[in-house]
């Protein structure tokens, strides 16, 4: 039976305000049970509570209601050591900014959590060397911070992460300051990771292509997950008595779990209702396709065949990802 790495139980966060609107309701009773070596999205627009959520999950933030289990320990009842112990072997952080240390230079700051585990300083550095080789930043192992782009930074923060080799990795937003090219090898790195070497990955994420990269994806507005995405996701008997809430104007409301198994907002066909039972088939709005390398150059029109080249040979231009639909599935719900 497969272990769960990371679980959250009801999980809320407020953020307290003097303003006229009063507190901020961040996360309003969050559910999630993630299996070790499962690679998770999460996914929604800006202000949806994704970021706060990651440092809640991490044990960066202690929420305000509700608990988080990391690899079978409630961390929302550690306390200093303990907790800072807990996260040093079980997960590592690649925030957007980066967060390099501005006063050590790439290799140091990569080796800087080996050190805080013990690790001698010459194997440290070893270790970083060749993570850094590995992600192409080997010509600026001895460069500080501010002499890095925005792109390399990222690069060396996601060295950073995964020279302790996790169990679990959060990321918010991994590859948003790279581009298209760099960002498909840092993927096509987490993909080796977690199929080879078994690492859970949670990444908050704006793009669909990083969220294609995940077994699931989780979508959160205001607060909720309002749906999941994804081919294997474990769909419940639904037939069990359900409360639908009809207005008069013939809207349906449906409970949020249930929203969530069908797959979210969408268009659906009903039909068989004569039979006692209302059959949904359809494709929600935002499910999650699958993201492959384009056929055709959008700029030259360039035929690329059957290559896997990044880069248009004809005119030098990113080769882009599209996004190809699941196909529909069909949802059947007892009609009480």
């Amino acid at each position: 039976m497969t272990k769960t790495i990371l679980e959250s139980d009801g999980l809320y966060h407020v953020y307290e305000s003097k303003a006229e609107d009063g507190n901020v309701v961040a996360l309003r009773g969050l559910h999630i049970n993630m299996k070790a070596g499962e690679a998770i999205a999460v996914v929604g627009p800006s202000g949806s509570g994704k970021s706060t959520l990651m440092k809640c999950l991490g044990g960066l933030m202690k929420p305000s209601a509700g608990s988080v289990s990391l690899a079978g320990k409630n961390m929302t009842r550690l306390k200093g050591q303990e907790l800072v112990e807990l996260r040093q072997k079980t997960v590592s952080f690649i925030f957007q900014e980066g967060n390099l240390l501005p006063d050590l230079n790439a290799r140091d700051n990569v080796a800087q959590p080996l050190r805080h585990q013990g690790v001698s300083s010459k194997k440290a550095l070893a270790q970083a060397d060749a993570m850094l080789e590995r992600l192409g930043m080997a010509h600026r192992t001895r460069a500080l911070p501010a002499m890095l782009s925005g792109g390399e930074q990222q690069r060396v923060a996601i060295a950073r992460a995964l020279i302790t080799r996790p169990r679990l990795i959060l990321a918010d937003e991994p590859t948003g300051a790279l581009d298209p090219v760099t960002s498909r090898e840092v993927l096509a790195l987490f993909k080796d990771l977690h199929e080879n070497d078994g690492v859970s990955f949670l990444i908050v994420t704006h793009s669909k292509e990083v969220a294609s990269f995940a077994n699931r994806s989780l979508e959160l507005r205001d607060g909720r997950f309002v749906a999941e995405h994804g081919e294997s996701i474990d769909v419940e008997d639904l037939s069990k008595d359900r409360e639908l809430i009809i207005d008069e104007t013939g809207t349906v409301t449906l409970p949020p779990d249930l929203l969530v198994r069908l797959g979210g907002a969408g268009r659906y066909t009903v039909g068989n209702v004569a039979s006692g039972y209302l059959s949904l088939q359809g494709d929600s709005v935002e499910a999650m396709g699958k993201m492959e390398l384009a056929q055709v150059c959008p700029a030259c029109k360039h035929d690329y065949v059957d290559s896997d080249e990044q880069m248009c040979p004809s005119c030098g231009s990113s080769r882009p990802m599209v996004e190809f639909k699941h196909e529909a599935t069909c949802f059947i719900c007892q009609l009480s």
